[in-house]
């Protein structure tokens, strides 16, 4: 099946010149719907479907409180969540308007984030994740149901790894990293299609292996466009003397952006190898169209004496003057005709053999 092409022209929703934090919602937008994670290094509270008006309690209830927010049909409780933690306006008109660039944005309490994540192994699946990181809290929205950040959670649930004794800021550092490398399996992919189109190309061009490619190199565009501005993201968070990021992190956030910088390398790798394969798919169809004009011409070239020989001989002039062919009334003039028409095809592939333009 075709996949879908990524979005590359983006509706403004809001109206020119309307006042800056105004909360627009996307009339395809999904149901919001709100869950939330409490957890302290020994214990642990999974609420499924929490009422915005319920967060603000749950803010205090453990040492670190993950709100996942789905779905961002909602304003109003979207703007409670908000209030309940205190977020910048500006911060949530960028919630709502999705298709943001990645990036990093301080403000008082809290730090900004917005990435790209990708999800179901397709790159029409593309979504961006909002997230807030405060002291002891972690807040994401997501445009639609499904995501990476189950070894998140299971981490979280089983207690595995530092995860649960460290704070909010390494959670939102774990969440980066999941949808991090949940672009690495659509590389592996696009890299295995990529090495199968190049064997097809140089034994078989094919008019549909443009198509493809022209799809691959819209695919790795799009990624281009997710992961290069993230790596921005990323090195903000690292240079940047933000009090919701502990020195504790950094590390973590630095192997973060190196993954981000092999994803880059891989990227660019995989789009120069994919212009130049429609450079030598075209050369290849070049190269075979040339060796069909040789063959034709060397098959007219062959047929021509044979033409003339025949043409000549099929003018049937009468005997009577003495310049006519005296083979019209010979018993052998027409194996004769063959003969020579045998002869004249030898004598012309033995010459294409000897130049070597056939065999």
């Amino acid at each position: 099946m075709r996949r879908k092409k990524p979005h590359l022209v983006v509706s403004k929703r809001a109206s020119p010149g309307a006042s800056p934090g105004t909360l627009i919602a996307d009339p395809n937008a999904v149901e919001t719907r709100i869950s939330a994670i409490c957890y302290s290094a020994d214990k642990i509270d999974d609420v499924h479907d929490c009422q915005a008006t319920d967060l603000a309690e749950l803010r205090g209830k453990a040492p670190v409180v993950w709100i996942d927010v789905v779905g961002l049909a909602d304003v109003a409780a979207i703007e409670v969540v908000g209030d309940a933690f205190g977020l910048h306006r500006l911060a949530l008109e960028d919630v709502i308007n999705v298709h943001q660039r990645p990036k990093a944005e301080a403000y008082e309490d809290h730090v900004f984030i917005v990435f790209q994540m990708l999800f179901h192994a397709q790159i029409a699946h593309c979504e961006q994740v909002s997230m807030f990181i405060g002291d002891n809290y972690v807040l994401t929205f997501q445009e639609r149901p499904g995501d990476c950040f189950g070894p998140v959670r299971d981490r979280l649930q089983r207690n595995k790894g530092r995860i649960r004794q460290l704070g909010a800021d390494y959670l939102g550092y774990a969440l980066i990293d999941a949808a991090i490398d949940s672009y690495f399996p659509i590389l592996e992919t696009l890299g295995e299609e990529i090495e199968a189109l190049e064997d097809e190309v140089v034994a078989n061009p094919k008019p549909i292996f443009v198509d493809q490619l022209h799809r691959i190199k819209r695919e790795l565009l799009a990624l281009r466009r997710a992961v290069w501005p993230t790596r921005e993201m990323l090195n903000t968070l690292i240079r940047d003397e933000l009090p919701q990021i502990s020195d504790t992190t950094r590390p973590y956030l630095r192997d973060c952006y190196d993954h981000a910088i092999q994803l880059m390398d891989i990227v660019e790798t995989y789009r120069e190898i994919a212009s130049s394969l429609l450079d030598v798919y075209l050369s290849s169809l070049s190269a075979r169209m040339n060796e069909v004009m040789k063959v034709l011409t060397i098959i007219a070239t062959i047929f021509i004496p044979l033409g003339f020989i025949a043409s000549l001989y099929g003018m049937n002039f009468d005997r009577s003057s003495p310049f006519n062919m005296p083979e019209l009334g010979w018993r052998f003039g027409y194996p004769f005709a063959l003969v020579v028409m045998a002869a004249v095809l030898a004598g012309l592939v033995w010459f294409f053999r000897r130049r070597g333009w056939i065999g």
